[in-house]
């Protein structure tokens, strides 16, 4: 096929892919393989390989995907059950004084937005938000808005997040290097969100109950003007703090360690090992199996059952994100992605913008940032693999990706309804605060990003 019919294909594909999750509701996970199978006939894939190029496609998704989802699912309810993002929310406030109480709950949501997905941090801070709003005698919104755009950024940006873990694997990305990258510009972005949130007059905004329950009853409950409310057992800041940074320091010693020794050797084998984020955040489960469990005073029946219950919340994701990995793998096996890289050259767009573009265009639309990423990953991977970039230049471009999914948030994106729903927020006062603030922090995100690049 010409590359003018198959780009056209390309985008008759993801115009039927929007309407079908956003005008007839269907499940994402259902509309992207009916999509993936009839663009594959489409295309002219043999008949006798559509199948299995769609198996494929969600093998090799889920193969770097799935254990480090469920992983990361699981330490974020282990801390969750245990009241650690309480008693961190709390010690931040305590170190930076009352009057910082909006800069307090930012830094604990960047802590916490490490391991846990954007969804699950949110509804698990909420009630932090609203406890510490009520402590200061604020607008919950003042702390809200700059924790939802903080725990977004990370969740598009910085494994073990779906999105960037799955697309990291189809660009080539090295997750290490990801990650040593992606926290410090994410830090960045946090910092703007926090100073742009302030600017926003939120005290006029009169905030409705929340229909997914009463987060300032919570707060009520767990919160007294002096601060948290003691919790028996509750696990200490340190511990929190502990069980989130050693599988990210895992990780960076095994992608630093294979930079300073030779490939083949014993030594690179074994930081490889090492390092890799399965066995890191095993270690970080195993570890808070044990120390959050003997803290907490749980049985082992107990234990078990707290890891068990993170992982049902994390199905749909593990289900759709494969379903974004068929539909990659489609777009590549049609030749969609070797046309779109051909027009890409003509056009003389740098791929970084290119990265960029695609993905905000595409986040915008049908509202997944996990299908925006990794839709994108997969048209670009071809110009990727023929474009001779360094280690360090993919991961930027990765990032380029992830920050284009963060912006646009509005009312096609889940989590849009969420911090609105949460926050009593009506949806017009949602399009001007939060999709404002989701926006600002993904350009600010990209233009670090493409400052890395002018020097990479």
């Amino acid at each position: 096929m010409s590359t003018t019919a198959l780009l056209l294909l390309a985008l008759a594909a993801i115009l039927v892919l929007l309407l079908l999750v956003i005008k007839a509701r269907m499940s994402a996970f259902v509309a992207m393989l009916l999509v993936s199978m009839v663009l594959g006939l489409a295309a002219r894939i043999p008949v006798g390989d559509v199948v299995q190029t769609m198996i494929d496609g969600m093998g090799k998704t889920l193969g770097s995907v799935a254990m480090i989802v469920g992983l990361g699912a699981i330490l974020g309810r282990v801390i969750e059950s245990a009241g650690g993002a309480e008693t961190l929310a709390d010690r931040f406030t305590r170190i930076l004084g009352r009057h910082r109480v909006v800069a307090a709950v930012t830094a604990a949501s960047f802590v916490l937005g490490i391991p846990i997905f954007f969804d699950v941090g949110f509804i698990i801070l909420a009630p932090i938000v609203f406890g510490f709003a009520y402590i200061a005698r604020i607008n919950p919104l003042k702390i809200g808005l700059p924790v939802a755009a903080t725990l977004m950024a990370l969740h598009v940006v910085v494994p073990p997040h779906p999105g960037p873990v799955a697309s990291a694997a189809t660009v080539g990305a090295d997750v290490g290097v990801l990650t040593m990258v992606g926290l410090p510009v994410c830090a960045v972005v946090a910092v703007v969100a926090y100073v742009t949130a302030k600017r926003f007059k939120v005290d006029s905004i009169v905030l409705s109950g929340s229909p997914l329950g009463n987060p300032q009853e919570s707060a009520e409950s767990s919160y007294q003007p002096g601060g948290v409310i003691a919790r028996p057992h509750a696990t200490g800041p340190g511990t929190v703090i502990f069980l989130i940074v050693e599988p990210i320091a895992q990780i960076m010693l095994g992608t630093v360690g294979q930079m300073m020794t030779t490939e083949g050797t014993t030594a690179y084998s074994v930081l490889s090992f090492l390092g890799s984020s399965t066995t890191a955040l095993l270690t970080a489960v195993l570890l808070a199996y044990f120390i959050v469990g003997h803290q907490q005073r749980w049985t082992l029946a107990e234990r078990g059952q707290v890891l068990d219950s993170a992982l049902p919340d994390v199905a749909t994701v593990v289900f759709v994100t494969g379903a974004g990995g068929v539909f990659a793998g489609v777009l590549v096996a049609s030749g969609i992605g070797d046309a779109l890289s051909g027009v890409l050259v003509e056009l003389h767009m740098p791929i970084i913008v290119s990265a960029f573009v695609i993905s905000l265009a595409l986040r915008a639309a049908q509202g997944s940032a996990t299908v925006a990423i990794l839709t994108t990953g997969g048209l670009l991977v071809d110009s990727i693999a023929s474009g001779g970039y360094s280690s360090l230049q993919i991961v930027l471009i990765q990032m380029a990706i992830g920050f284009g999914a963060l912006g646009l948030s509005h009312i096609t994106d889940s989590g849009f309804w969420i911090v609105t729903k949460y926050m009593g927020l009506s949806v017009k006062d949602g399009l001007k605060t939060w999709t404002v603030l989701s926006t600002v922090a993904g350009l600010v995100g990209f233009v670090l990003t493409l400052g890395l690049w002018a020097l990479a």
